[in-house]
């Protein structure tokens, strides 16, 4: 694909108004969240939040509840047909913060990265301080944000990773971009959000790679 400049990121809502989205979607439902509860979190969280991203732990939500949520250009969001086990895909070298509901701060798409296999781009994160992003906090920025898919300039996750059980690492890595239309997606999934992978060691001139500076949740 050609190489374009991305245009600048989208800007997150405040937390409040996160919150109003997931409950809206069903998300917090999903969760076994209450409205009460997500907007309370929200609410104690805000101070010193802003720009933060406001994520559901994957283990109360796993990413095959979110992709239908998603949104592009009016469409919903799947899950490829060969990545059936995409809820086997978990956080790999990352520590999430305990409870249902947490921030994920400063997070970036990685297009200083594009062009870089997930393996060339992990020690490139490290070396700036950050940690790549799961891929349900990539949907969830997503779901918060929808213009941060952009043609082009979509990202990997490679902080979910599947370790197989003879103990080696699956080779596919978690990216979501903008469906084509084209092959299994079929014609009516053209410009839908699409969760899909890439190999470790292969290159994407059109994927960065998302990443955060901290997760946390609000001083108690």
């Amino acid at each position: 694909m050609p190489h374009t400049t991305p245009p600048p990121l989208p800007a997150l809502p405040d937390l409040g108004t996160q919150a109003d989205r997931l409950i809206g979607l069903g998300v917090s439902e999903l969760a076994g969240l209450t409205a009460e509860e997500v907007r309370s979190f929200a609410a104690e969280a805000r101070a010193g939040a802003e720009g933060s991203l406001l994520a559901v732990h994957p283990r109360a939500l796993p990413a095959s509840a979110l992709a239908p949520l998603l949104r592009h250009a009016g469409r919903p969001g799947f899950v490829v047909t060969d990545m059936s086990d995409v809820d086997l895909f978990a956080p790999t070298a990352v520590e999430l913060p305990d409870g249902p509901l947490y921030l994920v701060d400063g997070v970036d798409r990685g297009d200083h990265l594009s062009n870089r296999s997930p393996g060339e781009a992990l020690p490139a994160l490290t070396a700036e301080g950050r940690t790549p992003l799961l891929l349900t906090e990539g949907m969830h920025w997503v779901l918060q944000t929808p213009d941060v898919l952009v043609r082009n300039h979509c990202f990997m996750t490679i902080g979910s990773r599947l370790h197989k059980a003879n103990g080696s690492w699956d080779a596919r890595t978690p990216a979501i971009w903008i469906s084509n239309g084209t092959g299994r997606d079929g014609r009516e999934r053209r410009d839908a959000p699409k969760v899909g992978w890439c190999w470790w060691n292969n290159r994407h001139t059109w994927l960065g790679f998302a990443s955060t500076t901290d997760r946390r949740r609000p001083a108690a």
